[in-house]
């Protein structure tokens, strides 16, 4: 095996599997589309109002929806046809996008829809992200999981730095409503490579999502110290250490404004670049120690930013944090979808939702508290240093979830083993296959 091969991403999921490569392409033009309206739609609140406070009252109706959507699309991708639930959704977002191009080109473009919008984009996304992240599990090979983690988490970071620098040009020089013109294409483009993807039925009895279904969820997760490993590591760093609160006042601590788009950009690069080489992450077994010590390492850079009196320094720390994230996100990433039974984890997406959403949005609260008690640069690296100490009692608290090994960890070899029937009974339909014998699950792990 070449030095390359060995460095850059495993594309085997991309070139292998039809649906994971138009899922692929699919995100990344939603992904150009929307940060059209994500740059868009502050700003235009801005214009309207002048208000700082009414721009941030974006997050306030955002959040609701969020949480209350996230969990219902989990218990939903569970029991509808995963597909039909993204194609509608992002129809929906389609739909979305065009009433603010609609309200952008009256004379007087009115405030109210753009803040019903915005909760409607929250609730759908938290509809469709269960869903689409329970279709990745289904179509990816139990042993290509990491590779397909590497490579959507690629395409997120390069969306996360093109989408707002190409999105800034087109407000500034076309205005706001070019730029929801783009995210409505987008999305229209969007609906018809969705189309296209395979029908993805419920495998269990057609039921109603409801709130016993979300129960069995969250007891499931409850019951699997991995599984919450996974989720309080991930809360505890974007509690402790998300830094973006922090930014505008760092760049004035430091005399250098003009360092702004580039502190929230830095933590995105950090990502990319790690995704560039992660052709490491297909031969690591312990995916645990990922989740962890990239957490770790997240937080160290984080305080190490906020103790560097260099902007360059501070930047280049801000770097390394989103490398540390990218190892503890594959890490997570890699976990949930080689050990949750596909029958649950439409569910357990939706808890997932709620881990990576809530945790920035507290800790956010939390930067901007400190930081008026402190200042800026104590809240900064005093976030970096809690971060780590979490993480540590976490590992001690949850040493499975440390020891987690995919060659060894019963729910990972249970899960291989549904995978390698389902593929089985895939040939044995398409008359592929002779008739597969029955397989034998591993037994119950009673811890």
């Amino acid at each position: 095996m070449s030095f390359l091969s060995r460095v850059l991403p495993d594309r085997t999921p991309w070139r292998t599997l039809p649906d994971f490569r138009r899922l692929w392409v699919q995100g990344v033009v939603t992904s150009l589309g929307s940060f059209m309206a994500v740059v868009a739609l502050p700003l235009q609140i801005k214009e309207l109002t002048g208000s700082p406070f009414a721009v941030g009252a974006m997050g306030l109706v955002e959040l609701v929806p969020l949480v209350v959507c996230g969990l219902y699309g989990g218990a939903l991708a569970d029991v509808a046809d995963r597909r039909r639930v993204i194609l509608l959704t992002e129809a929906g977002l389609g739909v979305l996008a065009a009433v603010l191009l609609v309200d952008a080109l009256l004379p007087h473009p009115l405030l109210w829809p753009l803040y019903v919008v915005a909760a409607g984009v929250s609730g759908l996304s938290g509809l469709q992200r269960p869903a689409l992240d329970a279709l990745i599990a289904r179509i990816v090979p139990h042993e290509q999981v990491p590779a397909a983690a590497a490579l959507n988490s690629l395409r997120g970071n390069l969306g996360a730095i093109a989408g707002p620098s190409l999105a800034g040009v087109v407000v500034a020089s076309a205005g706001t409503a070019t730029a929801y013109a783009l995210t409505t294409a987008g999305f229209a483009v969007s609906v018809v490579l969705c189309r296209r993807l395979s029908p993805a039925p419920a495998r269990g009895p057609k039921e109603r999502p409801s709130l016993r279904g979300i129960a069995e969820g969250a007891a499931y997760a409850w019951s699997r110290p991995v599984l919450l490993g996974t989720y309080a590591v991930d809360m505890a760093a974007m509690l402790f250490a998300v830094p973006d609160a922090l930014f505008p006042f760092l760049a004035d601590d430091l005399g250098a404004p003009w360092a702004l788009g580039f502190m929230y950009a830095a933590i995105s690069l950090g990502s990319l670049l790690l995704g560039l080489t992660s052709g490491w992450v297909a031969r690591v077994r312990r995916h645990g120690l990922l989740v962890v010590g990239g957490a770790a390492a997240w937080g160290l850079a984080i305080a190490a930013a906020g103790w560097s009196a260099n902007v360059w320094l501070l930047l280049f720390f801000l770097v390394l944090a989103g490398a540390g994230d990218m190892v503890s996100g594959l890490g997570r990433s890699t976990i949930w979808n080689q050990t949750i039974p596909d029958g649950l984890r439409g569910r357990l997406a939706g808890i997932e939702v709620l881990s990576f959403s809530t945790g920035p949005q507290l800790g956010q609260v939390r930067g901007g508290t400190v930081a008026g008690w402190t200042g800026t640069r104590t809240a900064l690296w005093s976030g970096g240093v809690a971060c780590v100490a979490a993480v540590g009692l976490l590992a001690a608290a949850l040493p499975r979830m440390v020891r987690y090994d995919a060659d060894t960890d019963p729910d990972a070899a249970r899960r291989r083993t549904e995978k390698q029937a389902e593929t089985r009974a895939g040939e044995h339909a398409a008359g592929q296959l002779p008739v597969p014998p029955p397989v034998t699950a591993p037994a119950e792990d009673p811890a």
